[in-house]
């Protein structure tokens, strides 16, 4: 074996120069993470010297340095031109005596390696022929996808065929421009192919995860996207894949670790074609309706992935970017490929940039498409709608651009862009990837965006609303809101916060809190489950109809019950995973009849009541015949999160608890639940909301480990106001001296006996001074919306209002 071919084997992260980034760390998994049980498939390497060899035939490298010298990169027509000519220069050289042997010999004896582990039977070696840059997967620069792959080759012809197509596309378009803008000199990077042993994820899955999380950067957990077929679908962004999010800390503990389950349509796979030639050897089919229905992976092989995950971060000691496959001939998990992750490990954690819609603007402007939303930033202009990168010259400065999907072709004219929106595509995907590195906002998966804006038209694409993004009609008003919270003032009371949507609890982590004061039970069922539980509890007994719009909602699922318990369990977990081990406050579900009522199948089996806001809510619910297996649901829910997960910071809070009584029995209902108070550090707090849970603090407190206050239905109850009624709206104030009083009975009574007393209605949120004068009274905690965080904390400090 010559200098020209080197065996993974024989790589580590130190040979980045010799066989570039992806090579080497290939060989570095191979060389010490095989023994902690991560499989990486075998393989060779070109050297980037057999390379440099392969370009001074006939003086080619100087050509190729003055064609370059002479491009302006910008000039998109000029760039396709001088890469063409370059390829074409590349693909008509020899490859040197040396390294062609190399090749063959090596090939040959990986070969002869899969005959014998096949018992002597020849399967025909299929490998995937890859790109290796020498400047690639550097820490402070992604060049993912910039140069080719090939994939299902076999016979050493077309083993040398692609070697050759992947050392010419080191200039492609893409790459040419990449480079240019990223400042690397173009004579400075050489290439390596790697040629590995493909696992058979055309007959399984594949895909993409991170050590974090691509959105906010949360370190805590592992994202993994995958699809059917080879995971290159879901890299191009070819597919809407299958979203898994695993919990770093529960995975470490063997405890159960898989925090959210998001089914993705995978409309598509990519298998094996008949020809072995490259550019042949792959193929794009549909997939069965039923397989749509239905996750790619299971729970044991999600978190056997993450396993892997850990392990390779461990190693790097850095988040990383890794491609797996799942063979589905020996039903084994593999690693192909691990990067560093460029973007979101290299912010500021203490700089805190939010983007704002204006109320009125989301009043007015139409949605015309959404999806995933990329970044949480908001974007603006002429929408430019582009179905190939050969009409991409149109997309101009600050322009929206609108396609199917994109890959490394379009990165030239992708950094023009105000924003991106794509048909296809998850967080994962090309599209995504790209758009978080030029930090613009990007909404993929969305399925008919170009359908449905025009082109020219006039959108905001916003990425600030939680995970789905939106494009609206028109150009909307939105700011930005910025803050340094490196140095918060220390302040005698605890920020917490109120966080309803778990789609947004790890970027909320990133703001100065001490936990969570209110989550919201309810819109966990509103939002991601959907359906009246007694109709899931009930299930058989629906309208045909009815059914089928249930089995819609629960795609993924087969179980209605388990369907409901599942995705509620992965609401409150995400939210106590993302501000462990704070403590999270959970609210019990608070719906009231007509809140319920809008639910999948709700209207059957809720009361009409004239004024719902005082009536089958709460407590009153739970103990309720008709309800109470419903609330058991919950409970299981619950139960789930804290002692199979482990997230035992999740506390409890029961909402509008009427009298004396009803405190007697909620608190032996949930025990009967197996959540009992003290048990397992099980905390149980009460919403003191109405009148009467003030003036008898002292007797309700014999019941609870303390009040979070509700200061908006204590506001309501105090004043005699309908909150819902447009016509008083003007005389609701948490500021009246009735309420107030009321407030400082609930304080004065948690204090005197040595219990919490927090407060998380939206008093504090929109005035300043109430959340002032509730510092005054010895309130333990103020919980916020996130937006007021950082101008109330400076206010509470005596610094008057900040700048976000």
């Amino acid at each position: 074996m010559t200098e020209s071919i080197l065996w993974f084997k024989q790589l580590g992260l130190g040979d980045v120069e010799r066989v570039g980034g992806k090579n080497a760390s290939l060989g570095e998994m191979i060389a010490h993470l095989s023994a902690r049980g991560v499989r990486v498939p075998d393989g060779f390497a070109t050297t980037a010297d057999a390379y440099r060899a392969f370009l001074q035939h006939e003086g080619l490298h100087r050509r190729i340095n003055e064609a370059l010298a002479a491009l302006d990169v910008d000039d998109v027509a000029a760039l396709r031109h001088t890469g063409e000519q370059i390829r074409a220069w590349l693909m008509d050289a020899p490859f040197p005596a040396a390294l062609r042997r190399g090749v063959e010999q090596a090939y040959a004896e990986m070969t002869a390696r899969q005959t014998m582990a096949m018992n002597g039977q020849n399967g025909g070696l299929t490998v995937a022929v890859r790109s290796s840059a020498t400047a690639e997967d550097l820490p402070d620069a992604s060049f993912a996808g910039q140069q080719e792959t090939f994939l299902n080759i076999t016979g050493i012809d077309n083993v040398l065929i692609a070697i050759k197509r992947v050392f010419a596309s080191l200039y492609n378009d893409r790459a040419i421009a990449y480079r240019a803008h990223q400042g690397f000199r173009h004579d400075k990077v050489a290439l390596s192919a790697g040629v590995q042993r493909m696992a058979r994820s055309d007959l399984g899955a594949g895909g993409v995860m991170f050590t974090l999380d691509t959105e906010s950067g949360f370190r805590d957990v592992v994202l993994i996207t995958g699809a059917y077929g080879l995971g290159e679908t879901v890299v191009q962004g070819a597919v809407n894949p299958d979203e898994f999010y695993v919990y770093k800390p529960a995975l470490q503990k063997r405890r159960p670790a898989v925090l959210s389950r998001a089914l993705g349509g995978k409309a598509v796979k990519m298998v094996y074609a008949d020809s072995a030639a490259p550019g042949r050897s792959v193929k794009t089919v549909e997939v069965e309706h039923e397989a749509r229905r239905r996750f790619c992976l299971t729970d044991a092989q999600i978190e056997e992935l993450a396993r892997y995950a850990l392990a390779i971060e461990a190693h790097y000691r850095r988040p990383m970017d890794i491609e797996w496959a799942l063979d589905g001939g020996d039903n084994r998990l593999y690693i192909v490929q691990a990067r560093p992750e460029t973007v979101e490990s290299r912010t500021d954690a203490n700089v805190i940039e939010r983007y704002v819609l204006e109320q009125t603007a989301k009043d007015t402007g139409r949605v015309l498409a959404q999806g995933r939303a990329i970044g949480q930033k908001i974007g603006a202009g002429r929408a430019k709608v582009v179905m190939s990168p050969e009409a991409m010259a149109q997309v101009g400065a600050g322009d929206v651009l609108v396609t199917d999907m994109t890959d490394p072709d379009w990165e030239p004219i992708m950094k023009r862009a105000a924003a991106i929106v794509t048909n296809r595509g998850g967080r994962t995907c090309h599209a995504a990837i790209i758009a978080r590195e030029l930090g613009i906002p990007a909404i993929v998966g969305c399925g008919d965006a170009t359908r449905a804006v025009a082109e020219g038209q006039a959108v905001t694409v916003s990425c600030a609303e939680g995970d789905t993004g939106r494009v609206y009609h028109g150009t909307l008003a939105f700011e930005v809101k910025r803050a340094d919270t490196g140095a918060m003032p220390e302040i005698p009371v605890n920020i917490m916060l109120n966080v309803a949507n778990p789609g947004r609890a790890f970027a909320f982590s990133r703001l100065p809190n001490k936990g969570v004061g209110l989550a919201r039970l309810e819109f966990i069922i509103n939002s991601m489950i959907g359906v009246h539980p007694k109709a899931l509890l009930e299930f058989e007994r629906q309208a045909p109809q009815l059914q089928e719009a249930i089995q819609q909602r629960m795609a993924g699922y087969h179980d209605p019950v388990g369907f409901y318990v599942d995705k509620l369990t992965e609401g409150i977990a995400t939210l106590a995973a993302a501000f462990a081990p704070a403590p999270v406050i959970a609210r019990l579900s608070d719906f009231k009849s007509n809140e319920y009522a809008n639910l999948l199948g709700g209207e059957a089996f809720e009361p009409r009541e004239e004024n719902p806001m005082l009536g089958f809510r709460g407590v009153s619910r739970y103990l309720a015949d008709s309800f109470r297996d419903c609330f058991e649901l919950e409970c299981r829910a619950v139960k789930r999160v804290r002692d199979e997960m482990g997230l035992t910071n999740l506390e409890l809070m029961v909402p509008f608890c009427r009298t004396l009584a009803e405190a007697a029995a909620v608190i032996r209902l949930l025990e009967d639940n197996g959540l009992k108070r003290g048990e397992n550090n099980l905390r149980v707090m009460m919403m003191c909301e109405l009148p009467s849970n003030a003036m008898l603090a002292d007797r309700f407190l014999e019941f609870f480990d303390g009040f979070s206050i509700g200061s908006n239905d204590m506001t309501q109850l105090a004043l005699g106001l309908d909150r819902d009624s447009a016509l008083i709206a003007d005389k609701f104030d948490e500021r009246d001296a009735a309420v107030k009083k009321l407030l400082g009975m609930a304080i004065s009574a948690c204090r005197a006996q040595g219990k919490y007393v927090g407060i998380c209605g939206q008093g504090p949120s929109d005035y300043p001074e109430f959340a002032q004068w509730l510092l005054e009274q010895g309130i333990d905690s103020i919980s916020l919306n996130p937006d007021t965080v950082v101008d109330t904390w400076l206010h509470l400090a005596g610094r008057g209002a900040g700048k976000a």
